[in-house]
């Protein structure tokens, strides 16, 4: 029974492989169930007068989705999951870091770019970095969060990644797969309405504000969610 845990626990690297499938998904797009980010990006904004109003519809729509069935069942076969982590469970996670990677495309950042990757995941995750940014600010002297982000060196990055990945660990460890495995009858299933609509409605408000209004804080933020840096990691 012991190695059958051990064989459950999802790993720091687990986490980080699929979000990485998840985000390329994100770029390219699946084939015929989901177009790439700048594909539905664009659409929403040949429809709408400003990038933000094609924001605000686009997210709207995104997390009125998220609580629907179909929009989930078909994006599981298409992402390479740990065996620990349900299918489903990634789809959700490529649903909403789509959304969140839509609204920093239709805000100017650079999707193929390292920083802004791992911005996405720390949207995703919830994992605040205001007051790294602050630091960065006042070490490179940018004022204008597009610009700063794209400063933000190697080691940084990987500081929020780990603090990405442990907060993942935590989810799916403490509550994640025990809940969903209860609340999903079939594979195919969403994860509980309800409960999903919340946490999508949460994710998309930050990614606006974050992106669209640079301020990259957390609600509820608590004194483990700050990442420790120093100025040494700044240096390449």
């Amino acid at each position: 029974m012991g190695d059958n845990k051990e064989k459950q626990a999802v790993t720091q690297e687990d986490i980080m492989n699929l979000l990485d499938a998840c985000y390329e998904k994100c770029l390219n797009g699946i084939p015929v169930v989901s177009p790439s980010v700048e594909d539905m990006a664009n659409d929403y904004m040949k429809k709408h007068k400003s990038k933000e109003a094609a924001c605000k519809a686009m997210l709207r729509n995104q997390v009125a989705k998220c609580t629907t069935s179909g929009v989930v069942t078909g994006f599981g076969g298409f992402i390479t999951m740990p065996v620990t982590i349900p299918a489903n469970v990634g789809s959700v996670i490529y649903v909403q870091m789509r959304m969140i990677a839509c609204t920093a495309y239709m805000a100017d950042y650079e999707l193929s770019s390292d920083q802004t990757q791992t911005f996405v995941y720390a949207c995703l995750a919830g994992v605040a970095v205001n007051s790294l940014l602050k630091q960065a600010g006042i070490k490179f002297g940018v004022k204008f969060a597009n610009g700063l982000i794209k400063k933000i060196p190697g080691k940084v990055l990987t500081k929020i990644n780990q603090k990405v990945g442990f907060r993942f660990i935590t989810k799916f460890g403490a509550k994640g797969i025990v809940n969903l495995g209860k609340l999903l009858p079939g594979v195919g299933a969403v994860v509980g309405g309800g409960l999903d609509f919340v946490e999508t409605k949460i994710i998309a408000d930050r990614a606006y504000k974050w992106f669209f209004e640079g301020d990259f804080s957390v609600k509820d933020e608590k004194e483990d969610d700050i990442i420790e840096i120093d100025d040494a990691d700044f240096l390449e």
